[in-house]
């Protein structure tokens, strides 16, 4: 039965991506409407630095322009507009006293509020107020409601990010809802983009999908890869099982129990040499590089090439050594013979009679040529197909697939080519990747 997941809830301290960006807007503004309300209140204080300075100074230059043209002028006062000093008869009050020459506002004379006018005129020092309590009340006022607007204002943006911020990333959690929900057991899974998914999030959902179409990849492989593991090793088993059987039975001559036993040594020494590649192909090639060493390509060529003669019994075959270079490799010798040893096996196995012919270039390319009944480039294709599928499997040796995996897993490139004379297979294994630098 398939473990039931379950919804991840966020972990603890973690804020969702919705909440950071409406934090930030709402800072945003709030810094916004602070600077704005900031300058409104610095440009309002300067325009009414100017206004009352425009206003008292003219009213004062009045005053002194009729005073000099007429002696007996006398000034009135108004409920908003007050002259002090002018006469006896209005003497400067204590509160304005203490005042330079020059205009002051925010002067508190009681309950009212007093912008005032200080002037030194021939020798006399006159006092010009004007009463801004009803206009100081409208502009407090005007204050708070700016600053409850922009509040207001702040709260709405808010709410309307939080809002759209929901619409916007709603393909985003739908996306990692789906994801949540794939199943490593089924395969051909697709998730779908959303209609209402921005470009970035089709971006990311394409990417997702590639990711599971390799990964699926990936897992055939490795099935393959494992069914072929077991049937290689199945079949060794399955032989030095009926081999042992065979020997221990009561009877059996001393030579067939020799022949047994030695049997059951070959087939260890395959199996040992299967379990070599598996191991190699378990590691990282970085890994294997410690394990490399300085080989003389040629003299092991030679040296495989004899081991494999007696293959070829009773068959009319020869196997010669054409070494065109001596390249010196970097690489695991185990790994190099268990390579090029089972090309020339299976050059053996699949040839009648004739010469399997070994050449070794300067740059490290060994190409085995057998004199069997030949392959068309169509056969070829197929062969890599069945490589590719673990199909190759004869019994005996070890299987092209582990073979071509195991190349491929150091950088080598092994390829098959129909021979131009239409007679035989030509095997080709690339090992320049290893050369050893000079």
């Amino acid at each position: 039965m398939t473990p039931k997941t379950t919804p991840r809830t966020p972990e603890k301290g973690r804020t969702s991506l919705r909440t950071r960006v409406t934090r930030w807007l709402l800072l945003y503004a709030a810094l916004l409407s602070v600077a704005v309300f900031l300058h409104g209140q610095i440009v309002n204080s300067q325009a009414e630095d100017l206004t009352w300075t425009s206003l008292l100074q003219s009213e004062l230059d009045h005053f002194i322009q009729r005073s000099d043209e007429d002696p007996n002028y006398r000034w009135t006062d108004t409920n908003t507009v007050q002259l002090f000093g002018d006469d006896e008869q209005s003497p400067i009050p204590a509160v304005y006293a203490p005042y330079p020459p020059g205009v002051h506002d925010g002067v508190r004379v009681g309950d009212q509020d007093k912008v005032i006018l200080v002037r030194e005129v021939r020798g006399r020092k006159l006092v010009l107020a004007l009463e801004i309590t009803e206009l100081q009340h409208h502009e407090d006022n005007l204050g708070l409601w700016m600053l409850g607007s922009n509040v207001l204002a702040i709260v709405l943006l808010g709410l309307l990010v939080a809002w759209g911020l929901g619409r916007v990333l709603k393909p985003l959690t739908d996306l990692s809802n789906r994801i949540r929900r794939l199943t490593p057991e089924q395969p051909g899974q697709v998730i779908d983009i959303d209609p209402l998914a921005s470009s970035e999030q089709a971006v990311i959902t394409e990417s997702l999908n590639d990711y599971i179409r390799r990964n699926e990849q990936f897992v055939e492989r490795e099935r393959q890869f494992i069914n072929s593991v077991s049937h290689e090793l199945r079949t060794p088993i399955a032989i030095i099982d009926g081999a042992a059987d065979l020997a221990s039975q009561p009877g059996t001559s001393a030579k067939t129990t020799q022949q047994q036993l030695g049997r059951i040594k070959q087939i260890t020494a395959q199996v040992e040499e299967l379990i070599s590649i598996l191991l190699v192909l378990a590691k990282s090639p970085d890994r294997l590089e410690k394990t490399s060493e300085l080989i003389a390509l040629d003299e092991l060529v030679e040296t495989l090439a004899a081991d494999h003669r007696f293959l070829s019994g009773d068959k009319s075959l020869t196997i010669t050594v054409a070494p065109a270079g001596k390249p010196i490799i970097l690489a695991p010798t185990a790994v190099v013979s268990v390579v090029i040893g089972n090309l020339i096996r299976n050059a053996i196995e699949n040839s009648d009679k004739g010469d399997i012919q070994v050449s070794i270039s300067q740059r490290a390319e060994v190409v085995i040529d057998d004199p069997g009944h030949g392959m068309t480039p169509q056969e070829i294709s197929a062969l890599y197909a069945r490589m590719v599928r673990g199909e190759l499997r004869d019994g005996q040796g070890i299987g092209l697939e582990l073979i071509a995996r195991l190349c491929g897993h150091l950088g080598w490139n092994l390829r098959f080519e129909a021979k131009d004379d239409g007679r035989g297979t030509r095997a080709i294994v690339d090992l320049s990747s290893s050369l050893a630098k000079s």
